[in-house]
């Protein structure tokens, strides 16, 4: 069994009678119908739609204390915090910077409540398990528990060949919508939920538009530089970004790939030639299937 301990993620927890009414109301998923130890993938944005951070809602059981956990980026967990607390207003809720609890992505085999909060990474089967355990003996904690310790890039690997996006490396905060993110493609947004906060803009792109921009797998012989421009025949079409082993991930145009595609260019990154390559969980027309762009 392996697990890989996430330095880069951080706990907050919400308590209080408001707490699941509270955060529905803001973020784009479900949160009032959470169940203990279940998590939702959802995030909070700008009132223009765009993410301000993703991050997990987890549901604690009203006989461990109730109220949620949020695993959220370490870099943004601060300001989570502060976004939270503008919008609490009135709210019966405590919010609370956990900096005593880790963060462990499970890379093979399965995990004991016993350790601590165990949950689901709802954005992929394949992306197995999660936990929410105390920081200090963390790492000897899951030895003791049978886990050999990876590093972080092994789950960061895990996450590339999959297709699975992650903020701050594949996507810019503040600068991205849910769709081009694929959460809307990974469990998370609810559109038949009651209003969030960038609910009306990401509604329309659901069901008026298409989304021109996404983040898609691609293949490479060598890795381009994150942040690199892709560009489609002579024409800039996006930006890498995480990537090693041969697959990557591109934040690009699809519609400039299709194009470039039906003229027989090539689409590259630095240089360095790019095959996309459409992930099985994926349910948007992809570049080059029959009726894209119809």
């Amino acid at each position: 069994m392996q697990v890989a301990i996430l330095d880069e993620r951080a706990v907050l927890r919400i308590i209080g009678g408001d707490a699941a009414k509270f955060l529905d109301n803001i973020v784009t998923n479900d949160v009032e119908s959470l169940k203990g130890d279940e998590a939702r993938f959802a995030a909070l944005l700008t009132p223009q739609g765009k993410i301000v951070a993703d991050f997990f809602v987890i549901g604690i059981a009203e006989e461990d204390g109730g109220g949620f956990l949020i695993d959220a980026p370490k870099a943004l967990a601060e300001d989570i915090a502060k976004k939270l607390g503008f919008y609490k207003l009135r709210a019966a809720i405590t919010i609370e910077e956990r900096p005593d609890l880790a963060v462990a992505a499970v890379l093979d085999g399965t995990a004991s409540t016993e350790l601590g909060v165990v949950y689901a990474d709802p954005r992929h089967p394949e992306l197995g398990q999660r936990i929410i355990l105390p920081a200090a003996d963390a790492k000897a904690d899951l030895e003791n528990a049978g886990f050999a310790i990876a590093d972080a890039s092994a789950y960061h690997n895990k996450r590339v060949t999959l297709g699975i996006p992650d903020g701050g490396k594949d996507y810019v905060y503040l600068d991205t919508y849910p769709h081009e993110a694929d959460m809307d493609q990974l469990h998370g947004v609810d559109f038949k939920k009651g209003c969030f906060i960038g609910q009306e803009v990401v509604s329309r792109m659901e069901h008026k538009t298409t989304p021109r921009t996404r983040i898609v797998p691609v293949r490479f012989e060598s890795a381009p530089f994150p942040g690199v421009e892709v560009k489609a025949g002579d024409k800039p079409a996006g930006h890498m970004g995480s990537g090693g082993n041969g697959r990557g991930l591109a934040k690009v145009r699809l519609d400039r790939i299709h194009d470039a595609l039906q003229k027989g260019e090539k689409i590259t990154a630095g240089g360095i030639e790019l095959s996309l390559e459409k992930p099985a969980w994926a349910r948007f027309l992809f570049p080059g299937e029959p009726g894209f762009g119809a």
